[in-house]
């Protein structure tokens, strides 16, 4: 026993002095904006963790990032905005309508990481400029048309 409490000291002394394991290196997207910080109640996020629009459609959220060079996503997140593969959706299409051209029709593939769908287009410039969003989401069709805004610095 008594060799029990003469080492049980120093195991403790060692256990606590152990180096602690370095935090895993958490990739996934934060909301940009403090007042949704830590929030996991369904729909109590939809602060842009992309930089682009938050929208929705029932339970899923969507993000769309319009880019002014051209090159536009689409990422899909659940109720608590998870991350949700891509492949979720099908048939995902944009469609630049801009003053005075003829729209342009954007097909989106899905990412090399399957984590959203992307297509380059035509660069685009604010000003009277919508894009129509349309997928197939578990096989029902869904639409909406945004206006193009230029991102914030």
């Amino acid at each position: 026993m008594r060799f029990l409490t003469g080492v049980l000291p120093l195991v403790l002394m060692a256990a606590c002095s152990a180096p602690a394991e370095p935090p895993s290196a958490d990739t996934t997207p934060k909301p940009v904006d403090p007042q949704h910080l830590g929030i996991t109640t369904p729909h109590g996020d939809h602060s842009p963790h992309r930089g682009g629009m938050v929208l929705m459609n029932g339970e899923v959220h969507f993000e769309v990032v319009l880019d002014p060079g051209g090159r536009h996503r689409l990422w899909f997140t659940d109720a608590i905005r998870e991350d949700l593969p891509a492949s979720i959706a099908s048939d995902v299409l944009m469609i630049v309508t801009r003053q005075a051209a003829s729209p342009e029709r954007l097909a989106l593939t899905i990412d090399e990481s399957g984590e959203s769908w992307v297509a380059s287009g035509q660069p685009i410039a604010a000003g009277d400029v919508m894009v129509t969003v349309s997928y197939l989401l578990r096989r029902e069709p869904y639409e909406i048309e945004i206006p193009f805004t230029i991102p914030p610095n």
